[in-house]
């Protein structure tokens, strides 16, 4: 909208400067022609034929000027189009900067909150100092000052209460707490307002943001009003703020009041108390006085008389002072009168403020009230000025206000003060009377002290004295109390008093001040409030134009808008193709969901039929034919599920191919909204396609159809197919009827299950006939569905060709997009170059819009004074406006001149933009190449380090061999050179090792470090993109870092070669040194040389190949990059245009034009009117001059007049025949405004019927829903039939259960009186009657049914025979019993018999119990079964509630259908009125019409007036009729074109008319139906929902049920199943009970047999018993006897046994620890044996490292004798040579030194000179006798006599020839300060073995090694670094030069050992070791 309006502001400038141009161009034609006519009249001749030329001439002209406007007429509309683009443009900028803007403005808000938290910090802390500072600086009498302003002075509160230290030290830290709560609770209050200024201001600016974005003049009244708002909520905050600080102020005092009062009442009662107890303990004192004062002797009567006397006196002194004090008593209680009255008064004065207070309160609230009056009127004051001078006011209010308020409350300080002065001074003064009070107690008490010892006598007096005393004083207590008491009141009261008056002053105060602002804000805002309404008025009066200037740029608009709403109803039409093209496709894939359900539905019943078919299988062994005919219908099944299978693949086929063109429609849509800029070309092929989509759908529709056709024969068949299933049946249950008549079974129970299995058979073929049907329908469905495959198949193919040629041209349109990619590219890459300058431009045009606004704001304020000196003078305003208009007109060329400057500056700085992007993009992508350059650099990097230490440890490794080597080489050398050599060597490896190490850190620490460079290089990448360049200069720097890394490789290469260089030094000197021996080791390490070089040339091929492979992936990303960065730059401005395409599909409504139409028309009117009137002034002025030419027609100025006349009717002829023109152009415009109105109605008509066809589709879709839900009702209603069949099955089911729990019943109780039988003979063996076998069989249940009545009646004959058989069984086991003792052998054959009974009974028990189980299990199953009947007639009674409640929904539906129907009527008599309304302002259009007719025949009759006053004229000034009959004909010619003009305007008017009636009523009839369309498919859908709800719910309640249909018939046959197991099982039980009852007949006549026989054996068998009874008695006594002895003979063997095996054990024992210890002692000396072969080895390998030591030792004493020999040679070479310096030293030293000390110096001289201490000492002896030159030449002389192997060896004796003599004698020197160790010597040869080694030497040894330890090698003793001599090296370590040989070979350490030691403590010793 914003954009619109902003367009429409455009326009109207352009359209007002056009204006201004125009009129000036038109006054200046104007002007042009009247001249051009003059000349003409004067110059040319009056032919009418060279005037018509003229004038046709002129009209060329003006025909061309005409063309011309109308081609700056389209330039301008295009530039209009452009700017309204860029408006659009620069709107989405300025949200962009606004929604920037308030980021900043968020992120400031922040800031300022953590500064101010950061202040209110600062601000504690200096409270706290100035609080510390005052509680130090004052005193105790001070009283808490507080200072508090409202907002101004941020620490007012730091002052708030002052504490008095001295006075309360107690109660300081309450006082404390007190204050800091007080400051705390303002402060909050302080922070809380500024927050809440903070608050007011963000809205504010939020306010002016969103008031930059939004354009529109009355935002500005509400922004004042807002300010205004706020600024009185501020003013209401402060108040209550300000209530608030005095309401705290006031707490404070009366706190810290309190507690003053509390100190000093507290500080009196403890005075009090302490005088009690003084006066108690005087009483007790006098009371012990009185008490212990005994009667005196008469002879102190005297001495009593003159104390009574004293007495005497004190008593009327007591008296007078009693008097006194009863004086005293009274003024006090005068006072206390005095004082009561003055509280009575201070009282009366407190209820007189209080009333005060009350009335001012009241007076407070009327004045809020009124100040919310104020604000009320005030509310649309504002203006940011004002807003500043009330802040500024309020300032200075306050601060002048804080002022008084000071200076008030220092003046209630100062009275304060001095009160409590009064109040001391009087304190002072009791004080001092207490003092005197207490005296006079003191004096009275010594006197009673002094008169104790005449107080005997007069004791009664004393006593009442004591009374009187006692009353006295409690007198005086109680008046000191109330004394006390009155002063504290006072003070109270005082106090009282003053706080009071203190806050009624503050109140009185603060209520003027505030009363006087109000006043004051009042007279400003009725000032402002009658300002903001004068400029509202003008404001009004502005919009008024600028709306009319609106209406006028609004027609230009129309038919842009008309192209706009042609292009988005095209889009309209294409969306809605696609959505009906989407509907079908749902529709069909509802009905593929549906055939699916149908099929699953179908495979369900196929496989319960299936099951049940194999249930009759197991059942029915009767019916074999059915079998193969079962055979036959699995097959056939199997092809049914086959084809089932093949539809589902072509449903998933389908189903697939719907997807993809569902995929394929949404890319289509992608690619519609991507090329609306090619809509044009694509509308066509879009057309085809579409009609082709309908053709296709109407394929589909019409096989549909055929299909159902189908389906519906094939339904017709499959009836005609069960009818004859149902005749088969019949016959099959004739045939079923005639076997179960010739199979009759004996026992009834059977018959019944047979019965019940063939019904239940006959129910099975029932189903089979009706799964056949189900299967054939099955097929013809499963035709029909292939049938409708194939033809979707052939349309999706089709469709799949259209989709593949729309993909063809994507693809070009893709191709010619990239194309415009690429160049767009190369204009990015020029445009980046001038973003710089643009910029600069752009700081320019900044500054130039600023100085701009400026001149803009100036303007406004011009306008402003002009509109109010319009408004004052009317009556001189008229002549002044036009010139007004014409600056304001140029002034607003000017602007918009500078607009569109700004706006093109606008542009190139988008353009900037977008290139500054661009390259944004680029500097990222080269950034990420430089960041993959970087790692590939990196690894490159450690490559190359992990390579060169490779390197560098294999050289390393080399080096350390050939040190090796040269070590070896050295060992073999002369003595000489040895030393030297080694060290160097080791110099030289520590150095490389140093250097190598230093390097590995480096490279470490260097990729450690490059490695955080990078890390934090990508974080930085990741932060910000304004950081970019940053970003570079970093990796540039990195990248030099790499450089500086190369170098590094670079030192390490030159490191490689010094030591390539350091190898071949090492070679050399092996060469040098090894000769001939060594040739082959120099030949294996060149070799070694050669084979490492060529490794390395192989290392830096493979480096050289890596860097060209990295070269080339780098290419290769960068190509890819720059690929990318295309394609999201082609992205980009696809979304663009897509946004740009939504945005200009915005819809206007046809009402707005409408009323723009009738705008326009009325500003015709007006402007028609104005013309009328201009014209009748013209007439009026033509009459008076004709009035006057006709009075003055004999007068001189005939001629002048009648020249002005002519001019004046040429410039009314001109007038006409512009307005002829504008009449011309008017009814162009009209007819365009017809032709597009006819377009409009022709695209109405042509939506109007796309709306009839989808409305006749949907009402075909609603019959369809409305089919399918009957369709659904009546298989629900079929669902619920079946399952009342299923509950019936299931009564069936449980009458089944219960016959055969019956039958189970007589079955056990048959089995248990089978089982009887044998127990019975069981009971007779053992002896024991059974008789409660009867009684249970008495208590067997009776039969339920009468089917079982003829089988009791059986078992009850079958129990008399069996009893009748027990009775006879036990008399026969009777008789039995009596014979069994005869027979003893039968017997045992007669128990393995029973017993083999027995096991018969247990195993029948064993099945009967089996049984039992079989027949709870069933009985539990009964129980599930019935619980599943009861779950199912829940779920019967849940569906039933279901479908109450559909019916209940139903009805809503119903209810709402007619709600909606009542919103339908109310719509349509709302329609209705608009239609009125529309009507009505129709004829108001005519009406206006009418009234342009009506004025143009007035124009017309003042034409004619004024061409008969013309023509008059003419006749008057000349007698020429020619040319005015020429200009009369011109005239009617004029005349006759006008009318023609006016019947051609009044046609198309009324042509106009029509249309607009027939489109209204188009739009209407649209309207009405895109309503009633939208309703449709509301309810479509919601009946669509509700049909798929109700479908869902029942398709769910419908498997839920087969489902459970399904487990329960499962369960029926199992149990069917269980039942025939069952009842065979029985059967086979009674068979066999039968076969054992006959058996046991057999046995038991047999048994008879045997009884008889068993008797005759008893009876002889019995008395072979009695011979044995007594046989056995007398074996019993012999075994007895055999028992006894037995017992005897094993104990003794017993104890015997057990002696034994003691004595053994302790042998045992004995030999074990035997054992033990020589285990020991062999352990021990297997560990001697292997420490002794240990011993012996090592011995021997030290046996041979001392021979091998020998030899070597040898050796080096030949190499020392030789070294010795060149040493001698060398001295003997070098004696002559002395260092001249040093001998010039030692001369000049020796004189130097005092004569005490220069035996030392020569001394020292003699020991550089090698000389002997003693030859020294001798010499000095000498020197002592003969002087120093006798010493001198004898030290010369004797210089040749010394011995050269006293000579000492230096350490570096190589080095030692190239160094100076003065060197070597400073080392001489360190090597001479160190104490020498005196080394013994041990030579090899003399090595004694280890056993018997000297004391001495081995101690001296020892400690010479441990010294040798502990000493410097470098400033060891001559001894121990270098000895000359062989075999003078210390003991432990052994000669230097033997070192080497000693790091390689293993060393033995030598053990000292003592004499006395054996070997055998050296062996254990070193066993230890």
């Amino acid at each position: 909208m914003s954009s619109w309006l902003g367009g429409l502001g455009s326009g109207l400038g352009q359209s007002l400067g056009q204006v201004g141009g125009s009129l000036s161009s038109f006054t200046g034609q104007i002007s042009n022609f009247t001249k051009d006519m003059l000349l003409e009249g004067v110059e040319e001749v009056g032919d009418a034929a060279t005037e018509l030329q003229v004038s046709n001439s002129k009209l060329a002209e003006v025909e061309a000027a005409f063309a011309t406007q109308k081609s700056e007429y389209e330039r301008l509309r295009k530039l209009h189009a452009e700017l309204e683009e860029k408006l659009e443009a620069s709107e989405i900028q300025i949200k962009q900067q606004s929604a920037e803007y308030r980021t900043l403005l968020q992120q400031k808000d922040v800031e300022i909150s953590h500064l101010k938290a950061r202040q209110s910090g600062l601000q504690e802390e200096v409270q706290k100092l100035q609080q510390s500072a005052q509680s130090a600086s004052t005193g105790a009498a001070v009283l808490p000052v507080t200072t508090t302003s409202s907002i101004t002075t941020s620490s007012s509160a730091s002052s708030f209460l002052s504490r008095p230290s001295g006075s309360n030290q107690g109660f300081h830290s309450d006082e404390v707490d007190l204050s800091d709560v007080i400051w705390s609770q303002q402060e909050i209050n302080r922070l809380s307002m500024e927050v809440m200024r903070l608050e007011a201001e963000v809205a504010h600016w939020r306010r002016v943001s969103q008031a930059n974005t939004g354009t529109g003049a009355g935002n500005g009244d509400q922004g004042e009003i807002l300010k205004l708002q706020k600024t009185i909520k501020e003013l209401r905050e402060e108040m209550s703020h300000e209530v608030d600080e005095h309401q705290h102020e006031l707490a404070a005092l009366q706190d810290a009041q309190r507690q003053k009062l509390a100190d000093i009442t507290r500080r009196h009662r403890e005075e009090l108390a302490e005088y009690e107890e003084r006066i108690e303990e005087l009483e007790e004192q006098i009371q012990s006085g009185g008490q212990t004062s005994s009667p005196s002797d008469a002879s102190k009567l005297p001495e009593l008389q003159k104390t009574i006397k004293s007495l005497q006196e004190t008593a009327e002194q007591q008296e007078k002072q009693l008097a006194e004090l009863q004086h005293s008593l009274e003024e006090a209680r005068r006072k206390h009168a005095a004082l009561q009255l003055e509280k009575n008064e201070t009282q009366d004065e407190n209820a007189g403020l209080l009333q005060n207070y009350t009335r001012l309160q009241a007076s407070v609230t009327e004045l809020q009230t009124r100040v919310q009056e104020q604000e009320g009127k005030a509310l649309q004051k504002a203006q940011l000025d004002h807003e500043i001078q009330i802040f500024i006011t309020l300032k200075t209010f306050s601060t002048n206000q804080s002022e008084p308020k000071e200076e008030v409350e220092h003046a209630d300080i100062l009275e304060l003060n001095t009160i409590i002065g009064t109040l001391k001074r009087e304190k002072d003064i009791l004080e001092q009377e207490k003092l005197s009070l207490q005296e006079r107690v003191k004096m009275a008490e010594e006197q009673v002290v002094s008169s104790k010892g005449a107080e005997s006598g007069d004791s009664e007096f004393l006593g009442d004295m004591k009374v009187e005393l006692e009353r006295k004083e409690n007198a005086l207590r109680a008046a000191e109390e109330e004394r006390d008491n009155l002063m504290s009141e006072l003070e109270e009261l005082d106090r009282q008093n003053q706080e009071a008056t203190q806050h009624m002053i503050s109140v009185k105060e603060q209520l003027s001040g505030q009363l006087k602002e109000a006043e004051a804000e009042l007279t400003r805002l009725t000032a402002e409030l009658s300002t903001t309404k004068d400029q509202r008025k003008t404001l009004e009066q502005e919009l008024v134009t600028q709306k009319e200037r609106m209406s006028q740029s609004a027609f230009t608009l129309n038919d842009l808008h008309m192209g706009k709403q042609q292009l988005e109803q095209t889009v309209k039409e294409l969306k809605d193709k696609l959505g009906h093209a989407q509907e079908q496709s749902r529709e069909a894939r509802r009905e593929i969901t549906e055939l699916k359900k149908t099929l699953q539905e179908r495979d369900e019943q196929l496989s319960s039929a299936k099951a049940e078919l194999d249930q009759a299988e197991g059942r029915g062994t009767e019916a074999l034919g059915t079998k193969e005919e079962l055979a036959v219908k699995e097959r056939e099944l199997s092809d049914l599920r086959r084809e089932l299978d093949e539809m589902r693949s072509a449903q998933e086929k389908v189903m697939s191919e719907d997807y993809e063109l569902k995929m394929e429609n949404r890319r289509l849509k992608v690619e519609s909204e991507q090329v609306v800029g090619k809509v044009d070309e694509l509308t066509k092929q879009m057309k085809e396609s579409q009609a082709s989509l309908n053709r296709t759908v109407r394929e589909r529709d019409t096989r549909i159809e055929a299909l159902k056709l189908e389906k519906t024969q094939l339904e017709g068949e499959l009836r005609q197919a069960e009818r004859r299933l149902a005749e088969q049946e019949k016959q099959y249950q004739q045939t079923i009827e005639e076997l179960t008549r010739a199979r009759s079974m004996d026992a009834s129970a059977l018959q019944m299950e047979h019965e019940r299995a063939i019904k239940l058979n006959q129910e099975k073929d029932m189903e089979i006939a009706q799964l056949k049907r189900d299967m054939e329908q099955l097929a013809s469905d499963h035709r029909d569905t292939n049938e409708m495959l194939s033809i979707t198949v052939a349309g999706q193919k089709q469709l799949t060709d259209l989709l593949q040629e729309k993909d063809v041209f994507m693809d070009t349109l893709k191709q010619n997009a990239a194309d415009l990619q690429a160049e767009m590219e190369n204009s990015i890459s020029v445009t980046t170059k001038e973003a710089e300058a643009l910029r600069q431009a752009l700081e320019e045009k900044d500054k130039q819009l600023g100085g701009m606004k400026e001149e803009n704001s100036h303007l406004k304020e011009e306008i402003d004074r002009l509109r109010d000196q319009q408004s004052r003078p009317q009556a001189l305003a008229e002549p002044r406006t036009l010139d007004i208009i014409t600056e304001l007109e140029t002034e607003i060329t000017q602007l918009k001149s500078s607009r569109n400057s700004l706006e093109e500056e606008v542009q190139t700085l988008r353009r900037t933009l977008e290139e500054q992007q661009a390259s944004l993009l680029l500097s990222q992508q080269s950034l990420q190449t430089q960041q993959s350059e970087l790692e590939q650099a990196h690894a490159r990097h450690q490559q190359t380090t992990l390579n060169y230490d490779r390197l560098i440890h294999a050289r390393d490794e080399e080096i350390s061999q050939l040190q090796k080597t040269v070590d070896q080489l050295s060992e073999s050398r002369g003595r000489a050179d040895s030393p030297p050599v080694h060290g160097e060597v080791i110099l030289q490896e520590d150095k490389t090792q140093a250097l190598n190490q230093e390097n590995g850190n480096e490279k470490h620490d260097l990729s450690k470090v490059e490695l955080e460079r990078l890390v934090r290089g990508i974080k930085e990448k990741e932060t910000e993109i304004n950081q970019l360049n940053e970003k570079n200069l970093s990796l540039t720097r990195q990248l030099d870092q790499l450089v500086v890394s190369r170098d590094e490789v670079g030192k390490l290469s030159q490191m490689i070669l010094q030591k390539d260089l350091e190898i071949q030094a090492l070679h050399a000197r092996v060469s040098m040194g090894g000769g001939g021996g060594h040739s082959q080791d120099v030949m294996f390490l060149q070799q070694q040389l050669q084979a490492y070089a060529v490794e390395r040339e192989q290392v830096l091929a493979v480096l050289n190949e890596k860097t060209r492979e990295n070269s080339q992936l780098r290419s290769d990303y960068h190509r890819l990059m720059d690929i990318m960065a295309g394609k999201e730059a082609a992205l980009v401005k696809l979304q663009q245009e897509n946004q740009r395409l939504s945005n200009m599909s915005d819809p206007s409504g046809s009402q707005e034009m409408f009323k723009e139409t009738i705008q326009n028309l009325s500003r015709i009117i007006r402007e028609k009117d104005i013309e009328i009137d201009a014209l009748t002034q013209k007439c009026q002025t033509l009459v008076t001059v004709l009035q006057s030419s006709s009075g003055g027609e004999s007068g001189a100025g005939m001629g002048g007049v009648s020249s002005n006349q002519f001019e004046e009717l040429l410039q009314e002829r001109d007038t006409l025949k512009q307005q002829v023109k504008k009449m011309e152009e008017w009814k162009q415009q009209v007819i365009t405004t017809v032709k597009n109105m006819q377009h409009e109605s022709a695209q109405l008509q042509e939506e109007l019927i796309k709306l009839q066809g989808q409305i006749s589709a949907d009402s075909d879709c609603s019959s369809k829903l409305s089919v399918d839900y009957a369709r659904l009702i009546h298989s629900y209603e079929q669902k619920e039939k079946r399952l009342g069949s299923l509950s019936l099955e299931l009564a069936q089911v449980q009458q089944t259960i219960t016959q055969l729990s019956t039958t189970k019943d007589v079955l056990l109780g048959k089995l248990d009186s089978v089982g009887q039988t044998p127990e019975v003979v069981v009971a007779q063996s053992s002896g024991t009657p059974l008789t409660a076998d009867a009684s249970r069989h008495q208590s067997a249940p009776p039969a339920s049914s009468d089917n079982l009545q003829e089988e009791l009646v059986r078992l009850q004959a079958q129990l008399s025979e069996r009893e009748n058989m027990i009775r006879t069984l036990q008399e026969n086991n009777h008789r039995l019993s009596n014979s069994a003792s005869a027979s003893e052998s039968e017997q045992r054959s007669q128990a393995e018999e029973i017993r083999q009974i027995r096991e018969r009974l247990e195993a029948q028990q064993r099945s009967v119990r089996e049984k039992d189980l079989l027949i709870k299990t069933k009985g539990d199953q009964l129980i599930q079964v019935s619980d599943a009947l009861r779950n199912r007639e829940n779920d019967n009674e849940v569906l039933k509630q279901a479908v109450t409640n559909l019916k209940e929904r139903a009805l809503i539906l119903e209810m709402d259908v007619k709600n909606l129907k009542e919103e339908n009527e109310l719509v349509a008599a709302r329609s209705r009125e608009k239609e009125s309304e529309f009507r009505a302002l129709q004829e108001t259009n005519m009406q206006v019409s009418l009234l342009l007719r009506e004025k143009e025949f007035e124009l017309s009759a003042m034409s004619e007036k004024a061409a008969t006053v013309e023509r008059m004229l003419k006749d008057k000034e000349q007698g020429k009729s020619g040319e005015l009959n020429q200009l009369l004909n011109e005239l009617k010619s004029m005349q006759d074109k006008a009318v023609a003009f006016q019947q051609e305007r009044d046609q198309v008017m009324m042509a106009l008319k029509q249309k607009q009636m027939e489109t209204t009523a188009v739009q209407t009839e649209l309207q009405h139906m895109r309503d009633k369309e939208q309703r449709l498919s509301l309810e479509l859908e919601r009946l669509r929902n509700h049909l798929l709800e109700i479908e869902d719910s029942y398709t769910r309640e419908a498997l839920a049920a087969e489902d459970r249909e399904t487990e329960l018939r499962r369960r029926v046959a199992m149990l069917d199943e269980k039942l025939a197991t069952s009842s065979s099982a029985v059967e086979n039980a009674s068979q066999q009970a039968s076969m054992q009852v006959e058996s046991l007949q057999e046995q038991l006549s047999e048994v008879m047999k045997q009884r008889d026989n068993a008797l005759a054996q008893l009876m002889t068998s019995q008395e072979q018993v009695n011979q044995y009874a007594v046989s056995l008695s007398n074996l019993q006594m012999v075994l007895e006897q055999f028992q006894q002895e037995e017992k005897a003979m094993y104990s003794a063997e017993l104890e015997k046994h057990k002696r034994e095996k003691e004595d053994w054990k302790r042998k045992a024992q004995r030999l074990e620890d035997q054992a033990s210890a020589l285990q020991l002692n062999l352990d021990e000396a297997n560990a001697a044996l292997d420490s002794a072969s240990r011993l012996t080895d090592q011995l021997d390998l030290k046996e041979e490292q001392i021979e091998e030591l020998k030899k070597q030792v040898d050796v080096r004493q030949e190499m020392l004798e030789e070294a010795q020999r060149k040493l001698m040679n060398l001295l003997n070479s070098t004696e002559g040579k002395i260092d001249k310096v040093l001998m010039r030293n030692l001369f000049l030293g020796y004189f130097h030194t005092p004569k005490t000390k220069r035996a030392d110096v020569l001394r020292l001289m003699g020991s550089v000179l090698g000389l002997s201490r003693e030859d020294v000492d001798k010499m000095l002896q000498d020197d002592g006798r003969h002087g120093v030159t006798g010493w001198v030449s004898s030290w010369l002389g004797g210089r040749g006599a010394q011995s050269v192997p006293n000579t000492p060896q230096r350490p570096t004796s190589g080095q030692g020839l190239n160094s100076s003599f003065s060197e070597m004698f400073v080392r001489f020197l360190e090597i001479e300060s160190t104490p020498s160790l005196p080394a013994p010597k041990l030579p090899v040869h003399d090595i004694k073995p280890l056993s018997d080694p000297p004391l001495r030497r081995t101690s001296r040894a020892v400690a010479a090694s441990k010294r040798a330890g502990e000493a410097n090698p470098f400033l060891a003793p001559r001894s121990a670094a270098v000895p000359l001599l062989a075999g003078s090296g210390s003991g432990g370590s052994g000669h230097l030069l033997m070192k080497p040989i000693s790091d390689a070979l293993p060393t033995f350490t030598p053990v000292p050992v003592s004499a006395e030691a054996s070997g055998g403590a050296v062996l254990k010793d070193l066993l230890k070791q």
